[in-house]
């Protein structure tokens, strides 16, 4: 029998893995002191305190419980769960320090910025420090990849233990047989990519700072901006296509950008995934062009900022508010979707929608066709029945969230179509709102839009499980006092 709560030998184990990742997390969260110096504000240094703290519980863990290292599967999951939460609390500290902002806005604020959901409980962030600019920025950018793989690229040794942690933030693609190896070129590509996009927004005439932010935000499909208007504060042509141009790298799979280099381009036009996302942006930005009444550019900025998961927009909220339902539900159906799997975006990811979409019409055909047909092609790779039934499972699985939070939310705002559109950014970890997600809102609908955000980037299972499994230990850990205090009485 499968024991499923943790045993003290566990616990261990994933102190010892998480403790690597509160290094990590420490270590970047000290960075935007150098932007607070430069800018002359000196406000962030008391901000170094919380990542000081996780430096040093993180270090204390991985040297006591040393020789704890063999790791399996539901030990990765857990750590990965805990290691985004802990990334949003302590830089939650960081800006309650700072700044007057109560926890629940911080700590929304900073998984928003982590998962790359981009919604932002502050009504000015022009206001804010420019160290705060950019530690927003730095998470999204950092979250684009993935708090963990970040971290177990260049502290964790290569192995079985880092691949399981590679999964564990639901990553299947290898661009090289080791995990080490192909976090390596990910982050090579990142960087490329990422050094393109400021040099792109320099060239247009964005400052130094801004083109930094920007290209973090958007390369990394995380939308949240510096300016109160997002990326319409430039009024810019050129920016909104340089804009558009890092979205859809941001959300084309790190495997079809290795192939590039080596079929001079021909390896992302023959992507299924990438048609099906230029096929989308076409399809959808006439459409809400038409139903919406409004100019090509804005109709297909937002669309490219929904179906990339990104979230930047050039419209206001209330400028969206007012498409209209069936544009809005064309969004919708966008975000639902998200871009390629094996890239920074959130969301269902287009591989499943083209998996079930392959798996309804074999369905179709078993019911006409003597013949049961129990297996087809996404181009040239096989798509068997275990993998056709687990992206129905999770496409089910996420709507079902999706709507029970609908529900919830609703009872708040009183507000059906433009909470479901914010409900829906939410989960997808997008960021396009019409609104209704503000600092006004009550305490719990904020704590469930932050679980929303929290369970959308790790594609739900690992936190099913480390629920689960936290339950079954704390029941676990009730029985065995209750035991205790049994035989104390019985002695």
């Amino acid at each position: 029998m499968r024991i499923k709560y943790l045993s003290r030998q566990d616990i261990k184990i994933i102190l010892h893995y998480l403790g690597y990742i509160m290094v990590g997390i420490g270590a970047i969260l000290m960075v935007p002191i150098i932007i607070d110096v430069l800018s002359g504000e000196y406000v962030y240094h008391i901000g170094l305190i919380p990542p000081l703290i996780s430096i040093g519980l993180g270090y204390f863990f991985v040297k006591v419980f040393r020789k704890y290292n063999k790791l399996r599967s539901k030990h990765a999951m857990i750590i990965s769960s805990i290691s985004w939460l802990w990334a949003g609390f302590i830089a939650a500290i960081i800006m309650m320090l700072v700044l007057d902002v109560s926890f629940i806005d911080a700590f929304f604020e900073n998984i928003s910025a982590w998962t790359g959901s981009g919604l932002t409980m502050f009504n000015d962030v022009e206001s804010l420090p420019m160290s705060i600019l950019f530690l927003r920025s730095l998470e999204q950018w950092i979250g684009g990849l993935g708090v963990v793989i970040i971290f177990i690229s260049l502290i964790i040794k290569p192995g079985t233990s880092a691949y399981k942690l590679y999964k564990s933030e639901a990553r299947e693609d290898r661009l090289k047989p080791s995990i080490k190896h192909t976090l390596e070129k990910a982050i090579e590509i990142y960087f490329a990519y990422t050094l393109l996009g400021i040099i792109l927004y320099l060239l247009a005439g964005l400052p130094l700072f801004d083109s930094i932010n920007l290209t973090f935000t958007t390369i990394s499909t995380g939308g949240m901006s510096i300016k109160n208007a997002n990326v319409g504060f430039y009024n810019n042509n050129i920016v909104y296509l340089i804009t558009m141009f890092l979205m859809i790298l941001g959300a084309t799979s790190f495997t079809v950008h290795y192939k590039m280099v080596k079929t001079k381009g021909k390896a992302m036009f023959k992507d299924i995934q990438f048609q099906f996302l230029i096929a989308g942006i076409i399809i959808a930005g006439t459409l809400v062009a038409l139903m919406a009444h409004i100019a090509p550019m804005n109709a297909i900025f937002h669309v490219v900022s929904a179906i990339t998961t990104t979230g930047a927009n050039i419209a206001t909220p209330s400028d969206m508010a007012s498409w209209g339902c069936p544009a809005l539900i064309i969004i919708m159906i966008l975000m639902v979707m998200g871009g390629s799997s094996g890239s920074t975006v959130g969301a269902v990811k287009l591989i499943r929608v083209i998996t079930v979409l392959k798996s309804t019409s074999i369905a179709v055909t078993n019911i006409i066709s003597p013949a049961r047909v129990v297996s087809t092609r996404i181009k040239s790779k096989k798509i068997n029945e275990t993998e056709m039934k687990e992206a129905s499972s999770y496409i089910a699985v996420y709507l079902s969230f999706l709507a029970i939070s609908w529900i919830i939310m609703t009872f708040y705002t009183n507000d059906p179509i433009n909470t479901l559109f914010d409900v829906t950014s939410t989960i997808g970890n997008i960021g396009l709102s019409t609104g209704i997600i503000n600092v006004d809102l009550n305490t719990f609908p904020k704590i469930l839009l932050i679980f929303l955000m929290w369970l959308g980037r790790l594609e739900i299972i690992p936190i099913l499980m480390t629920i689960q499994i936290g339950f079954e230990t704390f029941d676990q850990s009730i029985k065995l006092v209750k035991r205790s205090i049994r035989n104390k009485i019985g002695n």
